[in-house]
């Protein structure tokens, strides 16, 4: 699905298996963000190859957090050129659960980040972004922010008409309410999340955070 000239979504939408949302950022350096599930993988090698993108193409990959849903997919893309990044808090969670996440089929050592996210501005090949460290869903969940664009990519934080849940190891609904509620401030033209359809326009991302406050918010 293309959002942008710049920004391509591939939506996952089977009802009966789990798998994240993956974005492409087509810019100078190319950047595939939450690569989902190994077996589930085919669907964003397929939505690459219809735009002409192979993965020898991808120079980034960004994992938003270290659940198995967004995270497994590193492994193969390790072994090509991308380089692997996430937020530092996270990748200490990951190695942390080592054995957990070997059991959801991850080799955490195959995994190794090439360099740790802090919240601030990352610039990558004149392509400038914001990084935000949104806890609440896991301890080192982040939200990437684009200003040229607009966009904001928010992994598992909030969705269309709802948000992440906490009862995972490092949940917590506090940091949740927080972390959503600093994001509803910033000028977001497109809602990228981590499940469910993407939001297109400010009106409707706007609204979209002021109903997931004023509906699930009582419920955390």
């Amino acid at each position: 699905m293309k959002i942008t000239d710049q920004i391509h979504a591939f939506v996952w939408e089977s009802t009966t298996a789990n798998n994240c949302n993956t974005y492409l950022i087509n810019g100078p350096e190319r950047i595939l963000i939450d690569p989902g599930h190994i077996e589930h993988f085919n669907h964003v090698e397929q939505g690459l190859e219809e735009i002409g993108i192979s993965l020898d193409d991808i120079g980034l990959i960004i994992c938003t957090h270290a659940h198995p849903d967004h995270f497994e997919g590193v492994q193969l893309l390790k072994k090509t050129k991308a380089k692997f990044a996430m937020h530092h808090k996270e990748w200490y969670l990951a190695k942390a659960m080592g054995k957990q996440l070997s059991s959801s089929g991850i080799d955490i050592e195959s995994c190794i980040p090439d360099f740790l996210l802090r919240e601030g501005k990352f610039s990558i090949n004149s392509t400038d972004f914001n990084i935000y460290h949104t806890p609440g869903h896991s301890p080192g969940s982040i939200s990437i922010y684009w200003p040229e664009q607009k966009a904001l990519f928010t992994g598992d934080l909030i969705f269309k008409e709802g948000l992440g849940r906490t009862d995972l190891p490092g949940g917590d609904s506090q940091q949740l309410k927080q972390s959503i509620n600093n994001l509803s401030l910033l000028d977001t033209d497109f809602l990228l999340s981590g499940h469910g359809a993407v939001i297109l326009n400010a009106k409707e991302v706007k609204s979209n955070f002021e109903q997931v406050k004023n509906v699930w918010f009582n419920y955390l």
